[in-house]
């Protein structure tokens, strides 16, 4: 089994000004590709060679070279699904669960943007679901919460941080394209993935 780059559902260009083309292609066509082709690579006659993604990253022995590729892997996949030029909202119900959690959305958000404003270097902010319960964490570099890192659990809402998922258009404004980023969260996904966790 070989992992492939997935397809956007839509162009480079279409979450401008948010994100801008020029990024997204070479974010997709040049990062992604590249972790995708090294995981494939690093997993080739190992005994992950026909596990799904999700089960690679819960293994506890892991090389480096199989836990940055397949991370950065799954990592890009998620990101990609979550957001979208024309975002749609979660459901009112969905909207209770996070309500219910941190007090209200922008309260949710607040303390989303803090983890991934205040990651040192390059990593990941994230929202995860586990047994239900919501939690937010950073994680460094490719790893994710499926490693056992951050807040365990599933990763339902993710943010690069790494420079290059922003650097060309925010150069050192990482709060400016934190902000940016919520214009184009399509919460119906969001919370599709937080439906399959439970």
């Amino acid at each position: 089994m070989s992992f492939k780059l997935p397809e956007l559902t839509y162009g480079y260009n279409d979450l401008e000004p948010h994100i801008d083309a020029r990024t997204m292609e070479i974010h997709h066509s040049k990062h992604h590709a590249g972790y995708t082709n090294k995981l494939n690579n690093a997993i080739q006659g190992t005994e992950f060679e026909n596990k799904s993604i999700e089960e690679i990253l819960a293994s506890s022995n892991l090389s480096s070279a199989i836990r940055n590729n397949g991370g950065g892997y799954y990592n890009h996949c998620l990101f990609w699904e979550i957001l979208s030029p024309n975002p749609k909202p979660g459901s009112n119900a969905f909207i209770t669960v996070i309500e219910k959690t941190f007090g209200s959305n922008e309260a949710m958000k607040e303390q989303f943007a803090q983890a991934a404003a205040t990651q040192f270097g390059s990593g990941w902010a994230w929202l995860c679901s586990k047994n239900g319960a919501l939690s937010i964490c950073s994680t460094p570099n490719q790893d994710n919460p499926l490693m056992q890192v951050g807040c365990g659990g599933t990763p339902i809402l993710g943010l690069d941080v790494w420079e290059h998922a922003y650097y060309l258009h925010y150069q050192n404004r990482r709060p400016d394209y934190i902000n940016a980023f919520w214009n184009i969260v399509n919460w119906e996904n969001v919370e599709a993935k937080y439906q399959a966790s439970l």
